[in-house]
């Protein structure tokens, strides 16, 4: 299926999943008996979903404090989905390069969201990839 369609059934189950409180692992399954998805589709799948919740905290504080004003609460469920999987790709995913991470999400925010949202995607992100870039010791996260 490949890491682009892999990345939006992501973004699908993230939302879904804040939208609906019922049983995580159901749902996933769920959602991967509806594709034909490789072994390593399935695992970066399992990984994101598992990896936002497991730092579902530390990834909220980390778009909450670059997105300059704008509470989660405020920030539209699908973005707050692509957000998320850019900030947990961008902190915990090392095979992944950053602008990857990035422009994947700004064309997620395209096709789902509202016409705004890609750009403050964008601008939320890089914000983020840059600090991620400073040597360790320049690093103020």
């Amino acid at each position: 299926m490949g890491r682009r369609a892999s990345r939006e059934v992501v973004m699908k189950l993230l939302y879904q999943l804040e939208i609906q409180k019922d049983s995580r692992e159901e749902q996933i399954e769920h959602t991967l008996t509806q594709h034909d998805f490789t072994k390593k589709d399935k695992d970066y799948i399992h990984d994101v979903i598992d990896g936002v919740f497991k730092n579902k905290e530390y990834i909220d504080n980390v778009i909450e404090k670059y997105s300059k004003g704008w509470k989660i609460s405020r920030i539209s469920k699908v973005d707050l989905s692509i957000l998320r999987i850019g900030v947990y790709e961008i902190n915990f995913r090392k095979d992944i390069p950053f602008n990857v991470s990035i422009n994947e999400a700004v064309e997620l925010a395209k096709n789902y969201s509202g016409s705004e949202s890609s750009a403050f995607v964008n601008g939320i992100l890089g914000k983020i990839a840059k600090i991620r870039l400073l040597p360790l010791e320049g690093n103020k996260e």
